[in-house]
């Protein structure tokens, strides 16, 4: 949850997280996956930054340094689903029901090279994101809600990882989905949901929701 009004309304200090599975993460380096929602009560999809860790961040790492341990970018979808009535729950609530998590699309990869740091950290802040539903515009974000920028929002997490008892530290070749840059919209099969950006040279996803 990387959402400051969440935290004001949950009463939380920092973000809360979840875990992915290998049976829940899927590649789409061709930027076009298919993907079923049978199993599914209640979902949403999240049009996210998703990064991989190269290194372990840096103790205190800022959003440079955060990005300089990632070995790529690229755009996802994060599907969530929530057993609790009308999406209304507390933080005991997120962590039993395993961070809402059900499923995340990986576009296709994007190296990011160190002499483009500095001028990413910015462009983290500033792009736009437009999520489409049959090539309908639904919602339009960006970088600037999730925390700020994505590469912020690296750092806070970095950060209260080594605060929360028994968490395991981040570690080379993780990924990490940096949270949704637009609001949740609910989804259902037969739809086929899109996401673009600018500013990031991320090419564009998309995924046909099936029963």
């Amino acid at each position: 949850l990387a959402n400051r009004a969440v935290w004001q309304a949950m009463k939380l200090r920092t973000l809360v997280w979840g875990s992915m599975y290998d049976d829940t993460v899927h590649h789409a380096p061709s930027g076009h996956a298919t993907l079923s929602v049978a199993r599914m009560r209640a979902p949403r999809v999240e049009p996210e930054i998703v990064v991989k860790l190269k290194a372990a961040p840096k103790p205190g790492a800022g959003p440079a340094d955060m990005l300089e341990a990632v070995e790529w970018m690229a755009l996802g979808f994060e599907f969530v689903d929530c057993p609790f009535p009308d999406w209304k729950f507390q933080p005991g609530d997120f962590l039993a029901s395993l961070g809402l998590h059900a499923a995340l699309v990986i576009g296709q990869p994007r190296p990011i090279q160190r002499a483009e740091i500095s001028t990413l950290v910015d462009d983290m802040a500033t792009f736009t994101s437009r999520l489409s539903k049959n090539g309908q515009l639904v919602e339009e974000g960006g970088g600037r809600n999730v925390l700020g920028s994505p590469a912020l929002c690296l750092a806070e997490f970095a950060a209260a990882v080594p605060m929360q008892p028994g968490a395991e530290p981040l570690y080379a070749g993780e990924l990490l989905s940096t949270g949704s840059t637009t609001p949740a919209p609910p989804v259902a099969a037969g739809e086929r949901w899109t996401m673009e950006v600018d500013r990031l040279d991320l090419s564009p996803l998309s995924v046909d929701l099936t029963a």
